[in-house]
């Protein structure tokens, strides 16, 4: 939980306590740190722990060090202990969050996912035997839409999500503008679509943009890929998009499509850092692997919601549906109370599409009309365009 280790001994009215220090321990090196001593966010009473906070930590091997500490006050979220240790800890005024073995994912991870964890075991299984595929599975069943251990267990783990996305952008992402990039995820990979949605990714990385995405197929998986290879020449780059090409779509079959990305990556292991924000909640839109982070949610709504925010930099929306038209008008509603400080360019590429197929455009005018958001719209026909716009 990055953002919570940010909180410093906050001031207290006379007569009241300061709230203790947060100290988030993700892994089994941080608390040899912490409980050292060494470190300089340890508070000055080194045998509490009043304040720490473990997350999905495995503490089977730290028996001895913790019994050294005094444990009042201390937050345990998904731990592994010991036999006896977790009867140890809450007898001495430790809250301990246990783990839930029956979910079939990890409701306190301290990290977003890599393609490669959610779509473990795609070399020798179909897609349906995934992780990403088995979580899913488990989001439609009752159990997890009614009963409280699911939904708590959801709603943690969108929490957990939301709290290393933090990371990211405290991280990788810092001092760089975030541009979303929205579109449909049915865009076929030999079509020009797919093209210059992967192109765009590409230039916006290399302009030294963070490229945000939903995650999934399509027009996303093509600005992520983009990003990805962004630093990859123009050969290189084109015969990442010819190997792709062989197998259009997701449709009629996952674990094919999914190989296909797989195997690219296996000729570039290594590409630039870019993030899909994907959702449970589309069943049907497998999350791509060329996001090098991915921030799944099960929460649709929070998943928007985050999604938005996060592209401080703007967002682009390529021709899309349903999703992508409800993206930009939740966008504008942002925009449209946004003050001028908070404004952030929203650029619409297509001009027959966004003004014929899919009137958006007009709609999108009339409701900047005479406010401060009238300069944050555009409506452009080119790659280029795009990225000029979001750089203004």
């Amino acid at each position: 939980m990055p953002a919570a280790a940010k909180l410093a001994s906050m001031g207290a009215s006379p007569g009241l306590h300061k709230e203790p220090r947060v100290l988030e321990i993700e892994t089994v090196e941080q608390f040899d740190r912490a409980a050292g001593g060494g470190g300089p966010a340890l508070r000055p009473q080194a045998r509490s722990m009043n304040g720490w906070h473990f997350q999905s930590v495995d503490l089977t091997g730290r028996t001895e060090a913790l019994r050294n500490l005094d444990p009042a006050g201390a937050l345990f979220l998904g731990c592994s202990f010991e036999a006896g240790m977790e009867h140890w800890l809450r007898e001495r005024g430790a809250l301990i969050f246990p783990r839930l073995p029956e979910m079939p994912f990890d409701a306190y991870r301290s990290r977003l996912y890599a393609p490669a964890e959610l779509y473990d075991g795609l070399d020798t299984a179909e897609y349906e035997a995934t992780p990403d595929a088995r979580i899913y599975a488990w989001s439609t069943q009752p159990a997890a839409r009614a009963q409280l251990d699911g939904t708590l267990a959801a709603g943690l783990h969108d929490h957990a999500i939301a709290d290393a996305l933090d990371a990211l952008f405290e991280g990788p992402f810092q001092g760089r503008k975030t541009v979303g990039v929205m579109g449909g995820h049915a865009a076929a990979r030999s079509s020009a679509t797919y093209r210059e949605a992967a192109r765009l990714g590409r230039v916006l990385a290399r302009a030294g943009h963070a490229v945000a995405t939903g995650g999934g197929p399509g027009a996303m998986e093509a600005a992520n890929l983009g990003a990805y290879l962004s630093e990859a020449g123009e050969q290189e780059f084109d015969g990442a998009l010819a190997r792709l090409a062989g197998v259009e779509s997701f449709r009629p079959s996952v674990t094919d499509w999914a190989r296909a990305a797989a195997a690219v990556l296996a000729e570039h292991p290594s590409g630039v850092v870019n993030v899909g924000i994907p959702t449970w909640h589309y069943g049907h839109e497998p999350p791509n692997l060329f996001a090098t982070h991915i921030a799944k949610y099960f929460a649709n709504a929070v998943r928007e919601a985050v999604l938005l925010q996060r592209c401080s930099g703007g967002i682009i929306f390529l021709p899309g549906a349903g999703g992508t038209v409800q993206e930009i008008f939740q966008d504008a509603c942002e925009n449209y109370y946004a003050t001028p400080q908070t404004l952030a360019p929203m650029v619409l590429v297509g001009r027959q599409y966004w003004t014929e197929e899919l009137p958006a455009w007009p709609l999108l005018q009339a409701l900047a009309r005479g406010r401060p958001m009238e300069a944050a719209i555009h409506l452009v026909d080119s790659v280029e365009e795009a990225v000029r716009a979001v750089a203004g």
